[in-house]
């Protein structure tokens, strides 16, 4: 089985990991909020699935999954 592909930062940590993937919720003060929402919904959208959470050293992680398409899923 593989890993899911992860983007990991040493940066801050996400306030709340949970609502971090909610629409017009900002990380940076002239942002719309709406990246990670945007990323998540295109994600979802093909069966996938899309999470975060914080590191237990500073930063945080965000990972996805990616279904397999039907002729390789067997």
């Amino acid at each position: 089985m593989l890993s899911p592909p992860l983007i990991r930062d040493a940066g801050t940590r996400f306030g709340d990991a949970d609502q971090t993937l909610e629409p017009f919720l900002k990380s940076k003060q002239d942002g719309m909020g709406m990246g990670l929402a945007i990323c998540r919904s295109i994600i979802e959208a093909r069966g996938a699935r899309l999470w975060t959470t914080n590191n237990e050293t500073p930063g945080a992680t965000i990972s996805f999954t990616l279904p397999l398409p039907a002729s390789e899923a067997a």
